[in-house]
């Protein structure tokens, strides 16, 4: 059976080393980072989020301010708030929530948060410096990815690593990042050639292509790590049937509450094959908070 690598444990370790340096600034007379999260409408699963992210700010010392905007908001209302963001001295990161409302431009509103103030590294000029190899504020996930990957022990130099999505978000820059560790790396995607194939070369695959139970066991080199980044909700039995015969846990679930979390991979046949695998939930998830918290804090030190 694979080791299954606790996300949930290594990040509540990260955000132990945030606190820590947090104390230390406000001890020695500094003020504490500040995150400020900008929130458009009423999306559920955007409220779930940004609660997670204040959650983390109040347990790391961290300074939280939410700027709510009504779901009929302009581009211009979002363009003014993100502007007087930037002018404030006193707020070290700023994070637009995605989606937003139907008619607002997601590319316009990120880049014009001021790259110093970019904790989700979303910004051309942090995408830049990473393509360059130079320090800058990351992309949360896949950083944080990395980061337990290293506490793991885990190696990366001279491994074969395939990465399956090409989103600017997760794929793309987890590649970069890989390259970094001398990884030699390939990045699939859905329209792949014999995609199984090329999953079986993988030393370690991260799977982030949002597709439930998408990579079959069989997908998998025989030790491999796996590291799953997708977060799906299931609700169709049958789909449920196919994916989690190897998890009755799972089909449990859905039972009973009529749907289930799940990643890109089949959990269950993957503990199978593979050497090490991330579960969904309490795998990346919450790395990508925890990465946050550490990008907040990088952000507020660089301003020092």
């Amino acid at each position: 059976m694979a080791q299954i690598l606790d996300g949930k444990a290594h990040a509540d370790r990260m955000l132990s080393v945030v606190k820590q340096a947090v104390e230390a600034r406000t001890g020695a007379g500094q003020r504490p980072p500040c995150l400020a999260v900008v929130l458009v409408g009423e999306d559920p699963a955007s409220q779930v989020y940004v609660r997670g992210k204040v959650k983390a700010c109040a347990e790391t010392g961290v300074r939280s301010l939410e700027h709510r905007l009504a779901p009929a908001s302009t581009q211009e209302q979002v363009d003014a708030l993100i502007d007087r963001l930037n002018a404030d001295p006193s707020v070290d990161g700023i994070l637009v929530q995605l989606p937003l409302p139907r008619g607002l431009d997601s590319k316009r509103a990120l880049h014009r948060i001021a790259p110093a103030k970019d904790v989700d590294g979303f910004h051309p000029m942090n995408q830049g410096l990473l393509l360059g190899g130079l320090p800058g504020l990351r992309p949360c996930t896949p950083s944080a990815v990395m980061n337990m990957l290293k506490a793991y022990g885990v190696p990366m130099k001279g491994i074969r690593a395939v990465v399956l999505g090409r989103s600017e978000i997760v794929g793309k820059p987890m590649a970069l990042m890989l390259l970094e560790e001398h990884a030699t790396v390939t990045i699939a995607h859905s329209r792949t050639v014999d995609l199984p194939s090329v999953c079986r070369e993988a030393d370690l695959l991260v799977a982030a292509v949002g597709r439930p139970g998408f990579i079959e066991g069989s997908w998998i080199k025989p030790g491999a790590v796996v590291v799953d980044v997708g977060i799906n909700r299931v609700e169709d039995p049958a789909l449920a049937a196919r994916i989690f015969e190897h998890e009755p846990k799972k089909l449990e679930t859905l039972k009973n509450k009529g749907s289930v979390l799940c990643g890109d991979v089949r959990f269950g046949e993957a503990m199978e094959v593979a050497g090490a695998v991330t579960p969904v939930p309490g795998g990346v998830g919450p790395l990508t908070i925890a990465g946050l918290m550490m990008n907040t804090l990088q952000a507020c030190e660089g301003r020092d």
